[in-house]
C-alpha cells in the first residue's frame, strides 16, 4: 500500500453578504490571501478556510468552525478592544464571554455575519 500524506484541510465557509464577511474575517485577524470567482482564502498562522459567495440559512445556521488557540481570553479581550461586535452589530454578529467547558476548554463564541458559529479556544486541564 503507498504510504498517503494529507497536505491540509479547509472548510468552505457561508457568506451571506461577501464582501461584509471578506471585511469581518480581515478584522478578525485573518490575511485573505487570494480571491478567485467568490471563492477568498483566508489564513493565520497554520489555519485557513475557503470563504465563499454561497448562502443557504439552514446551512449557515448550522455551520460552525472550532480555532484552536493559546489563550482565549487574549483574543477575546483584542476582539473587543477592536469593538468587532459593535462595528458589525448590524450584521447581527455576537459574542459571547469565555468559560470552561466540561471537555476541558476554555473558549468563547463569535457568530459571524452570516450565523457561523465560531469556537475560539484553548485547552486547560
Amino acid at each position: 500500500m503507498p504510504n498517503l500524506h494529507a497536505i491540509e484541510i479547509k472548510a468552505f465557509v457561508p457568506a451571506r453578504d461577501y464582501e461584509v464577511s471578506r471585511r469581518f474575517y480581515a478584522d478578525m485577524g485573518f490575511r485573505e490571501r487570494s480571491e478567485f470567482e467568490g471563492v477568498a482564502y483566508f489564513a493565520l498562522d497554520e489555519c485557513s478556510f475557503l470563504l465563499q459567495r454561497f448562502y443557504d440559512q439552514a446551512h449557515a445556521d448550522n455551520f460552525m468552525m472550532h480555532l484552536l488557540v493559546d489563550d482565549a481570553e487574549a483574543w477575546h479581550r483584542r476582539l473587543v478592544e477592536q469593538d468587532l461586535v459593535g462595528r458589525y452589530r448590524e450584521h447581527n454578529v455576537r459574542m459571547t464571554a469565555p468559560a470552561d467547558r466540561p471537555w476541558r476548554m476554555r473558549d468563547f463564541h463569535l457568530i459571524d455575519p452570516s450565523g457561523v458559529l465560531w469556537h475560539i479556544g484553548h485547552n486547560i486541564g
